[in-house]
């Protein structure tokens, strides 16, 4: 047999490109390592682009060939004309915060409770830093990487599969005989601090705005259409964590991770196992006294449970998972003047006051804006217009004002007064007793409200909508092509208004052909939406993602859900019992969904969106088979063999309905030791019961 790699590409049989291909990549791949990631080439550059371009001869020659691990797949590809939207195989959440040694603890105790353990027991915990980037997720299948997405909303991100492959660390196959079936792996891409600067003096000199820090010069960078750009950037990747898994894992978080870097990815070397809390607390004092000298940004440290059973017991609580928590570094300060105090509205009517500052720099970051939150805080802290205050940003994000330098008060500084009227609409604002909020009473005949609700509608939590940001929402309405939700879905036909004739000297600015088209595709892409998201882009009070997931899993279908609504809002009070027993939903909330479904124009906004898109039912693919799915439980008394918690965690996630209070649409009470009034209104009802034996036989232990 021939030597493949000498011989002319145009020579080159199908059989033999497919070998010299294969060749190419293991050997491009070698270099790229020895390049990126040691800092010790072995060829000169002359001689790797001669790599690169045999490769990509041959894949122009037999395109039938290109492999998913291909260098070409690096650079060079052809621009894409968006984004394609990636549904993860498990949700990419968020984590809690820790702010204090008694923040840490706690979480701690959580874990011990939730789980029944004795209070002395060590509650091992990996430590790693929090490193403040760009997250992502990269699904391999049988050891290959097939496809990467950002985080997103956590179930949806984008797809950045190309860009992705540009970056040294992200390896293309993984090594190892124990690798996955499949599996999603996570991690941060964030870009080296050390050459954020070079990166920066570059943009300047070729006339491009400079990033303000590397955490966005990297989301900058892997959200690029043209791959060539992104590879032109130095980014980096460490893998930290994991989603979806078709295969074995070890018993560990801190094995498992182990194992990531021997399947080829890089792992942050200052992570460490710790016994307990005080080993990791100790490791964090570390971290914070390093902040300044380490490469990349970090925002504080990341503690999880280390056994995976616990972990798996432990499960997740609305967005975050309960096994592990962000204990964040104290916020940076800065001393400014309060020039003034501002009030806005918000899409429910709510009146907020604002600080107007002198601008300052705050952790990398100007700010001229903070909120106040409410009327209570301000006279709380007694902020006056004049003034010279403390400003941080919380968990090095929000800016929010501390406290005032009394010593530095202007003579004749005044208490700030909430307004009784809105300021944009003038309405009377009224503030309801035992609330902290002033609401505006012009409902949607407030502009800003109007404005606010439109934007909250389009948002990426709710209907995601690409391209009906703020501004194209404010230009809209402004021009009277959007007054309510289901105008968005009727834009296509105000095309003639909208796209700009120059010759006719009609539409709007900065809308062509192109533009309007992409966003009508945006558009028309919603008109089939899950139901969690639904409820929440209906800006109900009080109902964020949360609610509205568990609104969505006890009621199953919009129409069901209405049904009961508009049930409870005559005044049905089994309607409004069954909604109340839903565990996680409280008095208040029962109060503002209900409220919803009293209003006639909320209804005719549901009837006009009905016309128009169309919401699935919510799925419980993850627990077909389950003896419990949709069935509603409710637990009283001491379980024995679980905590509360988990017993109630544990049946949600087989699909069960958990209630607060026993009725006639319970399925089974699970009475425990001291079992109470529960158990004797299940009994006369006649609704099931069963002992914590009985329970744990019947989901399968």
């Amino acid at each position: 047999m021939r030597e493949q790699s000498h011989v002319p590409v145009e020579q080159l049989t199908e059989k033999e490109a497919a070998s010299e291909l294969a060749r190419l990549a293991k050997e491009i791949a070698h270099h790229d390592r020895l390049y990126y990631q040691k800092d010790a080439p072995q060829i000169s550059d002359a001689a790797y682009d001669a790599l690169r371009q045999r490769n990509q001869a041959i894949e122009r020659r037999f395109p039938e060939l290109i492999r998913e691990d291909s260098p070409s797949r690096r650079v060079g590809a052809a621009p894409a004309q968006g984004f394609a939207k990636v549904n993860h195989l498990r949700p990419m959440l968020s984590l809690g915060n820790a702010f204090s040694t008694e923040d840490v603890a706690e979480f701690v105790a959580s874990v011990r409770r939730f789980l029944k353990l004795p209070a002395d027991t060590s509650v091992a915990l990996t430590a790693e830093p929090k490193i403040d980037g760009l997250s992502a997720n990269l699904r391999y299948e049988d050891g290959v990487f097939v496809q990467g997405a950002t985080r997103g909303d956590g179930a949806v991100g984008e797809d950045i599969t190309a860009n992705l492959r540009t970056i040294p660390d992200v390896p293309h196959r993984l090594r190892g005989k124990d690798v996955p079936e499949l599996i999603e792996m996570r991690g941060e891409v964030y870009l080296p601090r050390s050459l954020f600067a070079k990166l920066n003096a570059e943009r300047e000199k070729a006339g491009e705005p400079i990033f303000a820090n590397p955490r966005n010069a990297a989301a900058g960078s892997v959200r690029q259409l043209d791959p060539a750009i992104t590879r032109s950037r130095p980014l980096r990747f460490f893998a930290y964590a994991w989603g979806e898994v078709r295969g074995r894992l070890p018993d560990t978080h801190w094995e498992t991770v182990q194992r990531f870097a021997h399947w080829g990815f890089k792992t942050n070397p200052l992570a460490k196992l710790c016994r307990d809390e005080g080993e990791a607390l100790k490791l964090y004092a570390r971290m914070a006294e390093q902040r300044a000298q380490l490469d990349y940004d970090i925002d504080g440290v990341v503690y999880k449970v280390n056994r995976l059973d616990w972990q798996e017991r432990l499960g997740f609580v609305s967005r975050a998972p309960r096994w592990a928590v962000a204990h964040k570094f104290p916020a940076e300060q800065a001393i400014t003047r309060l020039e003034d105090i501002g009030v806005s509205v918000g899409r429910t009517g709510a009146l907020t006051p604002y600080a107007i500052l002198t601008a300052v720099t705050v952790g990398g970051v100007v700010v001229s804006r903070a909120t106040l939150h409410n009327e209570d805080e301000v006279a709380r802290k007694d902020f006056r217009a004049g003034d010279t205050v403390v400003i941080q940003r919380a968990g090095d994000v929000i800016p929010q004002l501390v406290r005032v330098i009394p010593e530095k008060r202007p003579k004749g500084a005044k208490p700030f007064v909430m307004p009784d009227k809105c300021p944009v609409c003038g309405s009377l604002a009224v503030r309801e007793e035992g609330q902290a909020v002033r609401r505006c009473t012009g409902g949607l005949t407030c502009p800003t409200q109007a404005v606010e609700r439109l934007i909250h509608f389009c948002s990426r939590g709710a209907l995601d909508i690409e391209g009906m940001g703020e501004e194209t929402v404010q230009e809209f309405h402004e021009k009277g092509f959007l007054a309510g939700p289901v105008d968005i879905f009727r834009l296509h036909r105000r095309r003639h208004e909208i796209v700009r004739d120059e010759k006719k000297d009609t539409g709007l600015r900065g809308w062509g052909e192109l533009r309007f088209g992409n966003l009508v595709r945006a558009i028309e892409a919603r008109r089939r939406v899950a139901l969690p998201r639904f409820i929440l882009a209906l800006g109900i009070p009080q109902v964020g993602e949360a609610t509205a997931r568990l609104l969505a899993r006890n009621y199953g279908s919009l129409e069901a859900w209405r049904a009961a609504m508009e049930r409870a809002a005559k005044g049905d009070e089994e309607a409004v019992a069954e909604l109340d027993n839903i565990e996680g939903v409280g008095p208040s909330m029962v109060t503002d969904i209900v409220g919803f479904f009293a209003e006639r124009h909320n209804l005719k906004v549901l009837d006009e969106l009905a016309k128009e898109i169309e919401v699935e039912e919510f799925a419980q693919a993850a627990v077909s088979g389950s003896p419990v799915a949709g069935k509603t439980v409710v637990f009283t008394g001491t379980l024995e063999t679980m905590g509360r918690a988990e017993a109630k965690a544990r049946a949600e996630q087989l699909g069960a309905k958990v209630a607060g209070s026993v009725s006639k649409k319970t399925d089974y009470v699970v009475i425990g030791a001291d079992a109470g009034s529960k158990a004797t209104k299940a009994r006369a009802l006649g609704v099931a019961t069963l002992t914590e034996e009985e329970w744990l036989k019947l989901v399968g232990g």
